[in-house]
């Protein structure tokens, strides 16, 4: 939900913005109806600090961020779940394994920027190339996307090798197109490979948590914000909250390229279901 992401990122604000963020926790509902000149003057700060605020936030500005809140104050979905304990029945780690995984991507939903989604589309229907970068469970990630966007007809490659990555960055050029995906966006060879990337002329879009180097150097910039449960029995919500953000990219992207592709798609599913054994066999 708008409200826990704004808690969650509150100690890595400025203070000014901290001062912001104690008065949207305080009072959500009161932001709603005001204006940007009086939602300053009412929590002590200027209008600047707010937009840098929205920014922080993952959003294109002030506007964005009241429909995002809205959504997530009229949202009623609880943003605080039960730990798995060590002697946790089978029915309560089902149900608390779900829970934390629907918050999740609620938590996705309300808060993605729909123009940073719609910027990244475009960028990855006009590339020339895509590589797809992740470490860890982000890697899987990064292979799950990039295997959507094979089955679309698109050059792309994914790595989860450091060295592998950083290599390939360095040569990667002008339209070409890398999505580096971490879920703390500070993993030190994604963020170096996203510079080699930039350098060489190609763009980056990050999926990320909006406040991190990785956000702040990325050309497009899709913020999760999913913090990982100190549970740690709880698996990596940051992960499925990934790939649903592939599916989104890969979705628009194929409804971006028009009926040529759906035919494409259609005549290889066909070939897949041929494939399958029949009832009878």
């Amino acid at each position: 939900m708008m409200l826990s992401q704004v808690e969650a990122m509150r100690d890595q604000l400025r203070p000014s913005e901290r001062k912001l963020a104690d008065y949207v926790l305080e009072a959500p509902r009161e932001v709603l109806d005001l204006s940007m000149t009086e939602v300053a003057q009412r929590a002590g700060v200027s209008q600047p600090t707010i937009a840098r605020f929205c920014h922080a936030l993952g959003f294109s500005g002030f506007r964005e961020f009241k429909i995002r809140l809205a959504q997530g104050v009229a949202a009623d979905v609880p943003a605080v779940y039960r730990d798995v304990r060590p002697d946790e029945p089978v029915p309560g780690v089902a149900a608390k394994v779900l829970d934390r995984t629907i918050g999740a991507l609620i938590q996705v939903r309300n808060n993605l920027s729909s123009d940073a989604l719609a910027d990244a589309i475009a960028l990855l229907a006009g590339a020339r190339r895509i590589e797809f970068y992740g470490a860890g469970g982000s890697g899987i990630a990064a292979q799950d996307m990039q295997h959507k966007f094979f089955r679309l007809g698109m050059p792309s490659v994914a790595y989860s090798d450091p060295q592998t990555y950083l290599m390939s960055a360095a040569l990667l050029g002008p339209g070409d197109v890398v999505v580096a995906i971490s879920n703390t966006g500070r993993t030190r060879d994604i963020v170096d490979a996203a510079k080699a990337a930039l350098d060489g002329g190609a763009k980056v879009i990050a999926v990320t948590h909006g406040n991190s180097p990785l956000a702040r150097l990325a050309s497009v910039g899709l913020h999760a914000n999913v913090d990982e449960d100190t549970d740690v029995f709880s698996p990596m919500t940051s992960r499925t909250s990934h790939l649903a953000i592939g599916d989104i990219l890969a979705v628009g992207v194929a409804l971006q390229c028009g009926p040529a592709l759906t035919e494409k798609l259609a005549g290889a599913k066909d070939l897949i279901t041929r494939r399958r054994i029949g009832p009878k066999e």
